[in-house]
């Protein structure tokens, strides 16, 4: 038996026009409305899945661990740690954790690995005894990354899993930790080597959109953000992926999109892609 549940992470608010490159505000107001200081609001959601006995968590969202002047230039709404006490409500405790598996390592995917900041304190993992599942590309890139996005990577972090001794690093579509049932997807648009992992489920598969698709806005394919490494590339990568869900009845889960956890691929009657059937959360869904 494998299940499904949204788990929702801290939260964020980000420029608006960084997220949506360079769609014009007159355009991605209609679907994310801006405070005053033209931010937006964006979830960091994670997906668990309790498979035969397992639990095994997709990504960790932003976390705690930022010190209070840089919680508010990158806008994490929460000083606690959020994904633990959504953890706690599923009753999920950190040491229950037996996988964890990361996209990429930009703090707003793998912040919620550590402790929440302590004045002082060290940086601390929380999951202790979770194997941590990384790609080799985006692993390369957190260990030696490059200018442009050096600003996303946790100082020290690698360090960290490494030392942790429950680290696998994967090159194929498969992980021999996750086993059957299991599959990723590639995207470098975004970032080098970013794991889009797909769950087998009954009613199809469900990919882990991570930051190719941030969320159901994004779906349509010249909407990018201005974080994407590649944006030509990552549109042809989504149109790609989202052809294959077509085909095959997928379904995509948002980590950042603030209302929608989960919706089906589908067109519309221009042929557009989009997404239907979209739910808020998911609870032990099948």
């Amino acid at each position: 038996m494998r299940t499904l549940t949204s788990v929702l992470g801290n939260s964020q608010r980000l420029d608006g026009g960084a997220m949506f490159g360079n769609a014009p505000r007159a355009l991605w107001e209609r679907w994310i409305a801006p405070d005053e200081h033209n931010r937006i609001p964006l979830a960091c959601r994670c997906l668990l899945v309790r498979d035969r006995g397992r639990i095994v968590l997709l990504e960790a969202g932003i976390g705690a661990f930022f010190e209070p002047a840089m919680r508010e230039r990158y806008g994490v709404v929460e000083d606690d740690h959020v994904l633990l006490a959504s953890l706690a409500e599923d009753g999920v405790r950190p040491e229950d954790v037996d996988v964890v598996v990361l996209s990429h390592l930009h703090f707003d995917h793998a912040g919620g690995l550590l402790a929440a900041h302590e004045p002082g304190a060290p940086l601390r993992l929380v999951f202790p005894r979770a194997t941590f599942v990384v790609g080799s590309e985006a692993w390369q890139r957190a260990v030696a990354p490059h200018a442009r996005d050096r600003a996303s990577f946790i100082s020290g972090l690698t360090d960290l899993l490494e030392r942790s001794g429950r680290l696998e690093i994967v090159s194929g579509d498969r992980s021999a930790t996750l086993g059957d049932g299991f599959r990723f997807h590639r995207s470098a648009g975004h970032t080098p080597g970013l794991l889009l992992t797909e769950v087998e489920m009954p009613a199809g598969p469900v990919v882990f959109a991570a930051d190719l698709i941030p969320g159901r806005a994004w779906v349509h394919l010249p909407i990018t953000m201005g974080y994407d490494r590649y944006p030509e590339m990552l549109i042809d990568e989504k149109a790609t992926l989202l052809a294959d869900l077509l085909a095959r009845k997928g379904r995509l889960f948002f980590t950042h999109d603030p209302d929608v956890a989960i919706g089906t691929v589908a067109t519309d009657e221009r042929g557009r892609f989009n997404v239907v059937d979209t739910r808020a959360t998911l609870r032990d869904a099948h």
